[in-house]
């Protein structure tokens, strides 16, 4: 933990806050402090006050307020707040859905909008339920529609085409009602792992479908342009058809649209039809949220047998609920129908994170009916002090505008429609040191890689402070319970202890589902939460879950099965492997070559479209290629860590004995969107320059010294985080790197 200017961070939030967060110049060079960035967000954020009345001497004090909540990290805003305010871009918001009627021009002014909202950091949420279905016939052409799959590709590649410009990548959700003629195609759309991703997928289950499928019944699917039955289909076939593609690979999520405008704040304005891509923001079309979380982790007392600290946690949602009102006045929006909307509604989202450190501080096991009951106690608070906040604001600064007509009109003078959501916090958990959103912990301790392949074991404070006080802490069991990521099996740790230090795989998915709804209770918005799944889990234990979240009155649910996409990796442990019947040929390992002590070769210059790249072919004593490395010049991320992974394979190709021919015509002609052109002709991608250098040093014969840098690590293993190579985590909706930072939400 470093302390600087009094805000205390940890190693990992310093690199994230410099990588993501703290200004840069035209250089890239960090030209801004954390205490200068806090400063910078409140100073914005606060400024807002003087638009009612308030002195500068007020504004002072607010400022000062904001301030001091944010540097003690009792509370951080989205990250497009933490990133823009104060800044020439100005977009605070995180969450946008925007309509998608059915003509040609409202689908492509949507492509449109949706990568203006990217480019300003921003994701999107859109349902495609009003798309006639594909092969109806369109009227004023007589020709044939093509459907929202074939739509949503348009948007998922204009999505890829914008990228956030690397500090935020854009995210979408898509949502089809499971009335719709195209539901099926629209299910298995993601069969393939290539296909869609940027979109999160996500099916309206209506409440007639729910109770055609409690009765085993059929129910009718409506083309949307006319209204009319185009044929029905059994509820339970379509049910096991959602079932089963979310436990193959996480996708579908559902949400329960009906349940979901039950609780819509401003009905008379309109129906919610979409979320935003992790599902936690039901919005209307055009409208924005702005989202924060309050820290639970520092809002526990001191004294020897901790509690709430129900103060202070009072005076932080005052605060906040201050601070995420003034942020949609000083925002600057990416289109005039969302400001004119936002306004219109002024929706905020107020969440928490910390929730199982503050649980761990409080003895208390996350998987327990004292943990559910005390998730309510404290989600309770949060709402009836947001509301009470918001009524004030409402006295000084006036109700929102559609307040007329809303769920509050004479009852309740509020200043928000909403209030609280729980979002997924990635990044914003990893900045204030803490667990995310409401999940349990990832892992008790975990491996993070640091400068040139460097493992530093990383261990949960209260672990290691309990640990060291009932004297069973050494760095050998640190090492041992990181490869496992769960203390479980340890029998030298004593069973109190591992019934509190409980992690998500240990946590059964009706212990989650039964958290989730016991913050849902309490929360204007939705939840986004990850159920977690063990590898081994039935498509029948996805159902159960997706039963009892109904039951027990969630508005939509996201499950992972442990190992279900063929991209991820494992953030704890050493994957096993599947038995399988293999053959003899199967059964002959290939043991790679020995590197000797000492080797020879050149190192090339090849110039990309993502910048220089040297690559260094190195060949053993008889003249046979032996390995090749790369280095990016000064650039990093994804295509760094993608040319050293391409590196690290060919070596272990080469010293397998393969012919380097077949590894060149392997990645000769691969292209990407960034060609580039140098004195041997056209470069067409980092794979392409690869195998280009590898057929330039057999031809050359050239012999030197490599300079190639040591190889310090494994093979990078596929789905590692593209930016560090470090292991990814699914939780609340999103992969999240915990060693730099990196998440990806669609």
């Amino acid at each position: 933990m470093k302390v600087l200017n009094g805000l205390s961070l940890t190693q990992n939030a310093i690199k994230v806050l410099e990588k993501r967060y703290l200004k840069k110049n035209e250089e890239g060079k960090i030209v801004e402090t954390p205490h200068e960035l806090f400063k910078r967000v409140a100073r914005s954020v606060a400024a807002a006050d003087l638009h009612y009345g308030k002195t500068e001497a007020e504004v002072n004090a607010v400022e000062s307020s904001f301030y001091d909540m944010t540097t003690s990290l009792d509370f951080l805003p989205n990250s497009p707040t933490l990133m823009n305010a104060g800044r020439r871009l100005g977009q605070l918001s995180a969450c946008f859905v925007l309509p998608v009627d059915d003509s040609m021009e409202s689908i492509f002014d949507a492509v449109k909008n949706a990568a203006i909202i990217h480019k300003s950091g921003g994701g999107t949420g859109f349902s495609f339920s009003r798309l006639r279905p594909n092969g109806d016939v369109v009227g004023s052409t007589k020709g044939v529609s093509s459907g929202p799959i074939s739509f949503m590709t348009v948007f998922d590649t204009a999505t890829e085409a914008v990228k956030q410009g690397g500090t935020r990548r854009g995210a979408n959700m898509g949502l089809l009602r499971v009335d719709h003629p195209d539901i099926i195609n629209f299910i298995t759309c993601k069969d393939e792992n290539t296909k869609l991703n940027n979109f999160n997928i996500s099916v309206g289950l209506t409440e007639e479908f729910m109770n055609a499928l409690a009765e085993d019944r059929q129910y009718d699917l409506l083309n949307p342009h006319t209204q009319k039955v185009t044929h029905r289909l059994t509820a339970k076939e379509v049910f096991d058809l959602i079932v089963n593609h979310s436990w193959k690979n996480g996708e579908p999520g559902i949400v329960f649209l009906d349940r979901v405008n039950e609780s819509n704040p401003t009905p008379h304005i309109g129906s919610i039809e979409s979320t935003n891509p992790c599902g936690e923001q039901p919005l209307l079309p055009y409208e924005s949220c702005n989202l924060g979380s309050i820290n639970l982790a520092s809002h526990v007392t001191s004294e020897s047998e901790a509690q709430v600290d129900w103060q202070k946690l009072k005076d932080t949602v005052w605060k906040s609920v201050h601070f995420l009102d003034n942020v949609i006045d000083v925002n600057k929006y990416p289109l005039k129908k969302i400001e004119e909307m936002t306004k219109a509604n002024r929706k905020i989202g107020l969440g928490v994170m910390g929730w199982a450190d503050m649980l761990i501080q409080m003895n208390v096991p996350y998987n327990s009916a004292r943990a559910v009951e005390l998730a309510e106690e404290v989600m309770g608070f949060i709402q009836a002090e947001g509301k009470k906040a918001s009524s004030a604001l409402a006295e000084e600064r006036g109700v929102f505008e559609n307040y007329e007509g809303s769920i509050y009109d004479g009852k309740l003078r509020v200043r928000n429609a909403t209030v609280t959501t729980i979002a997924p916090t990635g990044t914003l958990s990893i900045i204030s040191g803490c667990s995310s959103g409401i999940e349990p912990l990832f892992a008790v301790s975990y491996v993070r890689t640091v400068m040139e392949g460097t493992k530093l074991i990383e261990v949960n404070p209260h672990f290691e402070k309990v640990a060291k006080e009932r004297g069973f802490w050494n760095r050998e069991l640190m090492e041992k319970i990181a490869e496992k990521g769960t203390i479980k099996d340890f029998k030298e740790i004593p069973d109190d202890v591992k019934a509190v230090f409980v992690t998500a795989h240990d946590i059964t998915p009706e212990e989650h589902i039964m958290m989730q709804a016991a913050f849902q209770k309490y929360i204007d918005n939705a939840v986004s939460k990850t159920v977690n799944f063990p590898h081994e889990a039935t498509p029948k234990d996805v159902e159960d879950v997706y039963l009892l979240a109904y039951k027990l009155g969630c508005k939509g649910v996201t499950v992972y099965r442990d190992g279900s996409r063929e991209e991820q990796v494992l953030t704890t442990g050493k994957s096993k492997e599947k038995p399988q019947a293999a053959d003899a040929a199967h059964s002959q390992k290939i043991i790679p070559r020995k590197r000797p002590e000492m080797i020879k070769g050149s190192t090339r210059l090849m110039k990309t479209g993502c910048g220089h790249l040297y690559i260094t072919v190195n060949e053993d004593d008889k003249g046979h290629l032996f390995e090749l490395f790369t280095s990016m010049g000064k650039a990093g991320g994804c295509a760094s860590s993608q040319a050293e992974a391409i590196g690290r394979l060919i070596s272990l190709a080469l010293r397998s004995n393969i012919d380097p021919d077949e590894v060149v015509n392997q990645l000769k002609g691969i292209s990407c969107h960034q060609p580039s052109w140098a004195d041997g002709g056209k470069i067409l991608s980092c794979s392409d320059a690869i195998a280009k250098a590898i057929e330039k040093h057999r031809t050359d014969g050239k012999k030197g010294n490599g300079n190639g840098h040591k190889d310090t690590s494994a093979i990078m293993l596929i789905g590692a985080c593209p930016e560090c190579g470090g292991a990814v985590e699914h939780e609340s909706g999103c992969a999240v790197c915990h060693n730099c930072g990196f998440t990806k939400c669609g």
